[in-house]
């Protein structure tokens, strides 16, 4: 057993984890620490020899590993796997072994002699398990083969026998087959009984994307990543195989066009295409060319026997054989990406042709006669740009922006608009689809030629937009842009815009980010862009909210009126958001929630990701306040994975799923996101965001127990804000948290003093749910000085006020507290069934398991109490500050630290802390000298 702990402990110290199998090594961990065996399976490719040598390595450092592995080529040699596990241990285990059991091993192994199963059979079986027998009484033997499915018959069968029979005997299989589906079940009936079957799935788009940085492949488009992720169906292999193509191809693919495939997938998956007939082969070509083939499709496109050509091809195992209807499937991403790059491009164009006159969808019939099309074609070019503004109106700007360079490519130089418009539109389209790599190579790809202002700033703005949070990236273009914009106010409007954003992320001065705002809006006014100037007035209502400015509500309604334009009205920086802030940060929940839930509605049917990114947080965000902690943490937890997909929002999406995560999850996992947080926006040298970050660390570490941390975290929040000039408490709700922590480290001071300025600002601005947070942080500064009849009255209050406005959390908090106080020593028996009540309707895990252990602190029978205990502290303690003075109370009473910190509401390392800072004044060194000492005090 302290062998399988020493491994459990080594797994978790490794760093080196396989990408995008945590989960499932830990499960395979776990189970060859308890004792058992695991087989690992699924298609070629997907990274079973990976985890295996993983967890091999692991093993390795715990018990002696014998390996084999076997490869086709050699599978019908006998005995070569037997060979490779046992040939170099043979002396060592011979002497050991009777001598007919001995003979027929040695013949085997060796090849001398003719040993084989029907010759020798029996004793060939029981002599490999009991050469394993022999081993393992020295240790713990780990048998590893990889590649099952290739293993020599002779070998199989010897293999299996033994490991049906071992019982306790401490050997383990670590196996890996190739198989598909579930047909792993006749490999797991010739392993151990306690096998664990672990079958691994195709990776995430996200996974694949971390596994090419890994390897190297870092300078891929985002949108070339989804390709390589759908091509290769999520198979690591395969994936790599397409990155490092794309990687040793000087002309990466342009839109429409297939990845490269190497010659060594080709090989893979083409390799009963000479089988097919040579109509049934056009035929796929056809079908590998469409984006949705149907057996319809395929007789449009003038493959009349397409049906019976397609059931040939289902037969050999390259389409799907499983009903789906009409649809033609290929059985695997690759096989269709293959077929088609192995094609000549006489050929492909010959399909493309076919399908743009048999395809139903004009977005389809366009994308099919620009691929059969080749040099410029003002005709074509105006059918694809009409085909990307019917993808846009359909909320595919994906698509649209993949049209729009296609049309950019046969629109002739001299045309009217010209291709750098039609380039510049499609990489609008790619920032709206958060493909921001690609509409910045898309730019710099126009600024290379252009030499308009008008397209010089349009393709600046694109730069600028994609660098997102890290506008510190592009400061040094914003005077070259002021250049190229001249005097042109909508031009110099688009350029104040970005100036307002860098006045706020670079700068952190919100003062001078509404300054510029105001400044883009007059501009684009002038101007009679309207657009500009709906984004610049949201920007400067947003700004003007978060600093708690009296002109928000005003500029709010300015940037409300009609005219509208739709994509500013659903935009995550246009007019809906900035009413949303305000309503949220107005107490207005219910109506703040209608809001965000439409607007995503509207930007999900649009396809605009970065603005669904933003508005699932917000909503996250809206739940989270409104104490509803498990739906807030799903669409959290949502929101993150979609801004890990895309790249987009990352740090604000790990700021807002620590905070759920911290409310409703794992308090572990909250202090890790939260860091990740503060770590992105300070590398991107956001100030606006890193205060919410630390005050999302904060509270994680306040929930976790480190009243202590949650103060530095906190602390730092409030130096930040106070140099963004940020002063609307609403904003990021952190003070009654630090109130709360100053109070558990007994620094009651510092709290009351934070309490007395925040409250100023909540009450001018009339911000009811702070104020209520504030008193209940205040009745913890009363109880900490001994104030407990008035602090019982202000949470009964605060309570109450928190329910009413719909703060299911806050509220859950304040009953706590109440229950804790009235747990203190000499107020009675105390019940915490309202709190964990309202902790479970909010599905508040967290603070429900603190809720429990403060019930079973309260539950325990008390020490016993020494005669000197029932000396009232102020006789024995003075000069010690009230914090002090609790404690040590708690201390002559017979109390345990963990039952001083639940009653105190404060930490068992600040219960540690004020006991240290006790002993110090009053001379001691322990807390038995605080009962003599008092006992003493008292006889005199």
């Amino acid at each position: 057993m302290t062998v399988r702990r020493d491994f459990q402990e080594s797994a978790r110290c490794r760093s080196d984890l396989v990408i995008g199998r945590d989960e499932l090594v830990t499960a395979a961990r776990d189970q060859l620490a308890r004792g058992g065996s695991v087989l690992l399976h699924g298609p070629a490719g997907i990274g079973k020899s990976t985890v295996l040598r993983a967890l091999a390595a692991d093993y390795g450092e715990a018990a002696r590993v014998l390996r084999c592995s076997a490869t086709e080529s050699e599978s019908h040699l006998p005995f070569l796997a037997l060979a490779d596990l046992l040939g170099l241990v043979l002396e060592e285990v011979a002497g050991k072994l009777p001598t007919a059991q001995r003979t027929a091993l040695e013949s085997a192994l060796t090849g001398r002699g003719e040993s084989t199963l029907q010759n020798d059979g029996l004793a060939l079986r029981l002599a490999v398990l009991s050469a394993l027998r022999a081993l393992a009484a020295d240790g713990p033997v780990l048998v590893v083969a990889d590649d099952l499915q290739w293993l020599d018959a002779a070998s199989a069968e010897l293999l299996g026998f033994a490991a049906r029979r071992l019982g306790d005997t401490p050997v383990q299989l670590l196996c890996a087959v190739r198989t598909e589906g579930q047909e792993y079940d006749r490999h797991l009936r010739a392993s151990p009984p306690d096998t664990l079957a672990v079958r691994l799935d195709p990776l995430s788009r996200a996974q694949i994307s971390a596994l090419l940085d890994h390897r190297g492949y870092t300078d891929l488009p985002r949108s070339t990543v989804r390709e390589i992720h759908r091509t290769s169906g999520g198979n690591p292999l395969f994936a790599l195989e397409l990155g490092r193509a794309l990687g040793e191809n000087p002309t990466p693919p342009r839109p429409g066009e297939p990845l490269p495939v190497p010659t060594s997938l080709r090989a893979l998956v083409l390799s009963r295409l000479d089988m097919l007939s040579a109509d049934a082969r056009r035929t796929l070509l056809v079908a590998s060319a469409g984006a949705r083939p149907t057996l319809g499709l395929l007789r449009a496109a003038g493959r009349e026997n397409a049906e019976a050509e397609t059931t040939q091809a289902a037969a050999l195992g390259l389409l799907a054989t499983e009903p789906e209807g009409p649809a033609v499937r290929f059985a695997h991403p690759l096989i269709s990406a293959a077929l088609y790059a192995e094609a000549p491009a006489r050929e492909r164009r010959a399909a493309h042709a076919a399908l743009s006159t048999a395809a139903s969808d004009p977005i389809e019939r366009a994308r099919h006669l620009a691929l059969a099309t080749t040099g410029t074609d003002p005709d074509v070019a105006a059918r694809l740009a009409g085909a990307a503004a019917l993808a846009r109106e359909r909320g595919a700007p994906s698509v649209a922006a993949a049209l729009g360079l296609l049309a950019a490519r046969h629109t002739p130089a001299e045309g009217t608009p010209g291709p750098d418009e039609r380039r510049l539109l499609a990489a609008e389209d790619a920032i709206t689809a958060g493909e921001t790599d690609l509409a910045r190579d898309i730019a710099h790809d126009v600024l290379g030629r252009a030499t308009g202002g008008a397209a010089r700033v349009r393709a600046w703005m694109v730069v600028i937009e994609s660098a997102g949070q890290s506008l510190g990236d592009v400061d040094a273009v914003f005077p070259q842009v002021l250049a190229d914009a001249g005097d042109d106010p909508r031009l110099l409007a688009l350029v104040h815009y970005q100036l307002a954003w860098r006045g706020l992320v670079v700068e952190g001065d919100f003062a001078e980010a509404r300054q510029e705002a105001a400044h883009a809006a007059e501009l684009a006014a002038r101007g009679g862009d309207r657009r500009t100037e709906l984004m610049a007035l949201s920007f400067q209502a947003s700004t003007e909210t978060l600093m708690g400015h009296p002109d928000a509500p005003a500029t709010i309604k300015k940037a409300l009126r009609e005219p509208q334009d739709p994509y500013v009205a659903c935009h995550h920086n246009g007019a809906g958001a900035a009413r949303f802030r305000w309503l949220l940060m107005s107490d207005q929940l219910p109506e703040a929630r209608t809001t965000i839930t439409a607007l995503l509605r509207e930007v999900r049917r649009r396809g605009m990701v970065e603005s669904e990114v933003h508005f699932q947080r917000f909503l996250a965000d809206t739940e989270l306040r409104s104490g509803h902690c498990g739906r807030a943490l799903d669409l959290a937890r949502e929101s993150l994975r979609l801004a890990r997909d895309s790249g987009i929002g990352l740090g604000a999406s790990a700021m807002l799923a620590s905070l759920a995560e911290a409310s409703g999850g794992d308090v572990d996992r909250a202090l890790v996101l939260a860091r990740e947080a503060a770590g992105r926006a300070e590398e991107d040298g956001d100030q606006m965001y890193l205060s919410r970050a630390l005050a999302a660390l904060g509270y994680a570490q306040l929930v976790a127990g480190d009243a202590a941390g949650a103060v530095g975290s906190l602390r730092r929040v409030r130096e930040l804000e106070h140099g963004l000039g940020i002063n609307d408490p609403a904003r990021g709700r952190w003070q009654g948290d630090l109130a709360e922590a100053l109070v558990r480290t007994g620094e009651v001071g510092e709290a009351q003093e934070l309490i007395d300025v925040t409250r100023a600002h909540a009450l001018r601005l009339g911000r009811e749910s702070v104020l209520a947070v504030l008193d209940r942080a205040e009745a913890l500064v009363r109880a900490a000085r001994g104030e407990t009849e008035d602090a019982v009255d202000r949470l009964t209050s605060v309570q109450d006020r928190l329910a009413k406005l719909g703060y299911g959390l806050e509220e859950a908090r304040a009953a706590f507290a109440l229950a804790r106080l009235r747990a203190a020593p000499g107020s009675g028996p105390a019940s915490y069934d309202e709190a964990a009540r309202l902790f479970r309707r909010c599905r508040a895990l967290p603070w429900l398991r603190q809720v429990e252990r403060a019930a079973s602190a309260d539950a325990e029978p008390p020490a016993p109490v020494p005669p000197a205990a029932s000396v009232p502290a102020s006789d024995a303690l003075d000069g010690l500050a009230a914090m002090e003075r609790q404690v040590a109370a708690l201390v002559m009473e017979g109390a345990t630290n963990r039952e001083i910190a639940a009653r105190l509401f404060i930490s068992v390392k600040t219960v540690e802390a004020t006991l240290t800072r006790v002993y110090r004044k009053l001379g001691i060194r322990s807390r038995v000298d605080i009962v003599r000492l008092a006992a003493g005090r008292h006889a005199t």
